[in-house]
């Protein structure tokens, strides 16, 4: 390999992360509308993709446009008039004209754009055609600005027919964004590629320089698919081959406890159970007993639909560890849900002898405290249930076997670990009540093995969804009040309107006091996650005894809570809330015999908002809302505190590269199989990449 050439990619690559303004032209000036952008390194402005382009060759003449069409024009500005109206209405006019005819954007009250569009700027229009007084018009139409009137007579960067749209600002423009890029790929573009060239050959793909320049400037719309593809399939693969170099250190690399099969504790169980489990649950436990009696470390996601029995086959578990003569923690992310399990688990081993199971949260007492670490250390506790107190430095364990963590995406990374590393490489069991589509779980949770209880148990009377606007509030009323006077009950869900503690407190108190005069009569409680624990277990267990009707809550019922008694669920500005988190909230009702009513009530009218409105009205099942969760938002932020430093994706997209996306994780698979270190000659250059891209995450990749 020419020396020179190396000597470029190094130079290069250690630009990467040096500021945005190495980069010629990039003054003062430029910076703060790049930071703007979120652009404040060379690598980011590199990797500023389009979020979409034209084709002008498929555009449509003015000429040719159709009243009522939404349709995207290219033309440039020749006039821009401003007026305004008798009652005092601005009315900004800008006539586009592009060879064959005119029409003009109008805007009231946004005069702001008259100094972006001069006369002489090159701009594509898109929104629907109206025809006014003769003329062909659009309001308010989305716009890009595909050339500036500063930057005529130089050389533009998109000369071909497919013109590249990077997302820009009011202040700083596609066209300017495109320069810009153009120089930063002239400087910096040439890099190296960690690709394998084995997989570059077997799937024809182009040099990573070759697809980082077609992808910002395409020249042909097959060789920007093939660009955008084998970015897309880097992205995937470079976190796969991570998850793949912990899979393996975690389960195949490293001894772990071979439990025996089921035993009589675990038949005694089952006989007693005042239910059937589901062929699903049964499934679940099988796949399970299969892991931990393998003498590798089981790593288990366990996933399923809010009231699916996941705690149950958890239950199991930690029996089969019991049985076999080791304990089991068992960590949830709050008080309220750590007490509720151990409430549940308590009440399933009532007539097992001879399993001891305690609580452990920051709220048990100090003597109390001493009690249960004595026993835990000397064995004499089975099963230990708490929150993050479980990871503290003074909780020791005589013998631990399994480890179970729910709602895992509650937790960081490094709780995980922290609470695996009280045990000789015990066996893990995650649950989650978040419903996740196969193609994030392949990638958020690509390091685990995946079971899935599509069952809700029978008996179950199930839930009408309303979703309905503030205008509609009294009859979400009516029917709460109906089914209070027969009886049953039901929660007020208010969101955190504010980071502070105190206004969430405030919000909630306030609401309890405009319910309490809307129902009289009935007893209306309040629960929230600032409540001193014992307060709060004494409104619970009013409520759970039919005392209180109904309970107006903080977020803190969106999992854990059970009572079957509860049949309506009223949850104010849904707008606040994920698909996900709305459709836990909606599980805490239709638990019982009876049938149940949940109220979304949303007041945004965005398209985001009403896409959003649809799905939960019209999906019941969690899986396929995720989908469409994951298709309305994106994949934003995917890793969060679980996967510190992993990068969102740029390229990649979900909800239409699972093809890609598997492909990458068998392909990594083989690789890591066959060098687990990435020492290999021809990986060297991965490794050095992830070691770049994951710095703060090669803890938990290579040495958890």
């Amino acid at each position: 390999m020419c020396s020179d050439r190396v000597d470029v990619w190094i130079r290069n690559l250690e630009a990467l992360t040096g500021p945005v303004t190495l980069i010629k032209g990039v003054g003062s000036g430029l910076l703060k509308h790049l930071h703007a952008l979120d652009i404040h390194t060379v690598e980011d402005l590199l990797f500023h993709f389009p979020r979409r382009y034209l084709d002008r060759s498929k555009l449509m003449p003015i000429r040719d446009v159709r009243i009522g069409e939404e349709v995207t024009v290219v033309g440039t500005v020749r006039e821009v008039e401003e007026s305004t109206t008798t009652r005092g209405l601005n009315v900004l006019q800008v006539s586009l004209y592009d060879g064959t005819s005119y029409l003009h954007g109008i805007w009231f009250n946004q005069p702001y754009h008259r100094d972006r569009l001069p006369p002489g700027t090159v701009v594509a229009f898109s929104g629907k055609v109206q025809n006014r007084f003769g003329r062909l018009q659009m309001v308010n139409p989305a716009y890009d600005i595909l050339e500036d009137v500063e930057e005529v007579g130089r050389r533009t960067v998109h000369t071909g027919r497919i013109i590249p749209l990077h997302p820009a600002s009011q202040k700083l423009s596609s066209a300017m964004l495109r320069r810009l890029i153009a120089r930063a790929l002239e400087q910096f573009g040439d890099l190296p590629d960690f690709l394998p060239l084995g997989l570059r050959i077997k799937y024809e793909m182009p040099h990573r320089t070759a697809a980082l320049r077609e992808i910002h400037f395409p020249t042909s719309s097959a060789r920007l698919k093939a660009a955008r593809d084998r970015l897309a399939y880097e992205e995937l693969f470079l976190i796969q081959v991570a998850l793949a170099v912990r899979r393996i250190r975690l389960g195949e690399g490293e001894e772990g406890i071979a439990h025996s099969p089921p035993g009589e504790l675990i038949s005694s169980f089952l006989r007693g159970l005042p239910f059937s489990l589901t062929p699903a649950q049964l499934k679940a436990f099988r796949e399970i007993v299969s892991d931990m009696t393998k003498p590798h470390p089981m790593n288990r996601l366990l996933q399923g639909e809010v009231g699916s029995g996941k705690t149950v086959v958890a239950l199991l578990a930690l029996l089969l560890t019991v049985e076999n003569g080791h304990q089991g923690a068992f960590m949830a992310p709050t008080e309220i849900l750590a007490e509720q399990h151990f409430r549940n688990l308590h009440r399933l081993l009532e007539d097992l002898p001879g399993v001891r199971m305690e609580l452990l949260t920051g709220s048990t007492p100090p003597s109390r405290r001493r009690e249960i670490l004595e026993a835990a250390e000397t064995g004499m506790v089975d099963i230990l249930v708490g929150t993050h107190a479980l990871i503290q430095e003074d909780v020791r364990f005589k013998d631990l076997g399994l480890v179970v963590v729910d709602e895992q995406h509650r937790f960081g990374v490094r709780q995980r670990m922290l609470l695996k590393a009280k045990g000789a490489r015990p066996d893990t069991l995650i649950m989650t009540a978040t419903p996740i589509p196969r193609t994030l779980s392949l990638t958020l949770y690509g390091d685990l093995e995946v079971s899935v209880i599509d069952q809700l148990p029978l008996g179950r009377a199930g839930t009408i969804t309303y979703v309905i606007g503030p205008e509609e509030r009294e009859r979400a009323y009516r029917v709460m009040e109906e089914e209070m006077r027969k009886g049953r009950q039901g929660y007020v869900v208010c969101p955190l309107v504010d980071e502070s503690q105190a206004m969430e407190v405030k919000a909630a108190e306030k609401e309890v006091k405009a319910l309490k005069g809307t129902f009289p009569g009935l007893e209306v409680g309040m629960i929230h996650g600032q409540m001193p624990r014992q307060e709060r277990e004494d409104v619970m267990d009013r409520f759970r005894r039919g005392e209180i009707q109904l309970l107006v809550s903080t977020t803190v019922i969106e999992v854990g809570i059970d009572v079957p008694n509860a049949t309506f669920i009223l949850v104010e500005d849904a707008d606040r809330f994920g698909l996900s988190q709305l459709h836990q909230l909606r599980g805490r009702v239709g638990r019982g015999v009876f049938p149940s009513h949940c109220f979304f009530l949303f007041r945004g009218d965005s398209e985001e908002s009403l896409r959003r409105r649809k799905a939960i009205a019209e999906i019941s099942d969690g899986f396929r809302l995720a989908e469409a969760d994951l298709e309305i938002r994106g994949e934003g932020s995917l890793f969060g505190p679980r996967q510190s430093g992993f990068t969102d994706l740029k390229v990649a997209r979900l909800t239409r590269d699972l093809p890609l996306l598997e492909r990458a994780r068998e392909d990594a698979m083989a690789l890591v199989r066959k060098d687990p270190g990435l020492v290999a000659d021809e990986n060297l250059l991965l490794r050095l990449e992830m070691e770049r891209k994951f710095e703060g995450s090669l803890d938990w990749i290579f040495h958890a």
